[in-house]
């Protein structure tokens, strides 16, 4: 599917429980071939009302984190969540729920194809890697997900509620950013190696 085929297919979905609750899918927003993923786990209020994630206070301390690295909503990133529809209450995403998204955002990932993918949080964390750990111990390495380096940081719900965590996700930042200048010049260079 591109991506008319793909954010239609979403509109229409109504593979789980949060379908009937929802007020609007949320698909995605930002630059569609993005060097930078940002993926957190689920819409909230203001998501689900204007149907773009990332918009609340945690959205703009997103942004806020963003810009502390040099990069900007919609300017080489992109940013989706784990599931497209809100969780009533806010509250976190169910596994099944996930699974049902789960091909939508694969699919996302194909058609952004990014450099590299930061995960927001325990939910997005557990979903895109497989495996229930705590961000804690995901946190300062390089992980893959089906071939793309993926890094893990806190939500910034979570930092809005825990601000001694902030200088942790500032570290986060700092290492996603030397990951990336690393993968970039890699690129860089094995391009010119298979230059004729």
């Amino acid at each position: 599917m591109d991506w008319t085929a793909l954010e239609a297919e979403v509109e229409r979905c109504t593979a789980c429980a949060l379908a009937p609750t929802r007020t609007r899918t949320v698909f995605g927003v930002g630059d569609r071939s993005a060097r930078w993923l940002f993926v957190g786990e689920g819409p909230g209020a203001e998501e689900d009302q204007r149907g773009e994630p990332f918009v609340g206070q945690a959205g703009r301390l997103l942004d806020n984190m963003l810009a502390s690295i040099g990069i900007a909503r919609g300017n080489g990133v992109y940013i989706a969540n784990i599931v497209k529809c809100r969780p009533p209450g806010n509250r976190n995403p169910e596994a099944a729920e996930a699974q049902a998204c789960s091909a939508f955002l694969r699919r996302q990932i194909e058609l952004v194809g990014p450099t590299l993918i930061v995960a927001l949080g325990k939910i997005a964390a557990t979903n895109l890697l497989g495996r229930d750990v705590p961000v804690g111990s995901l946190r300062g390495r390089v992980h893959d997900y089906r071939g793309v380096p993926l890094v893990v940081t806190y939500h910034p719900a979570y930092l809005l509620r825990n601000l001694p965590d902030k200088a942790k996700a500032w570290e986060d930042l700092c290492f996603a950013m030397d990951t990336m200048q690393a993968l970039t010049a890699s690129r860089s260079s094995e391009a010119t190696a298979g230059a004729p």
